[in-house]
């Protein structure tokens, strides 16, 4: 799976969120606004985008992820 990327904006949000209609959603309702937007379903997207999208002005994560939950993914941002 690849990111959703557009161009609009300065301002970059990522969303990590392994429901693919939720992502969908919210990657159009930002993007309406004006705003840049990267979307992953999983921890290892993140980090990925992290290292090659990066910085981000806002993550929006899902605490409820497969795998690696959200919370010790929220961790690691905070720590990193």
């Amino acid at each position: 799976m690849t990111p959703h990327m557009t161009d609009q904006a300065s301002d970059h949000i990522l969303i990590v969120d392994d429901d693919r209609e939720i992502r969908e959603l919210l990657t159009t309702y930002l993007v309406r606004n004006g705003l840049r937007v990267t979307a992953v379903p999983t921890g290892r997207h993140m980090r990925a985008s992290l290292e090659s999208s990066g910085p981000f002005d806002l993550v929006i994560l899902d605490l409820m992820l497969p795998g690696e939950d959200g919370l010790a993914l929220c961790r690691d941002l905070r720590s990193g």
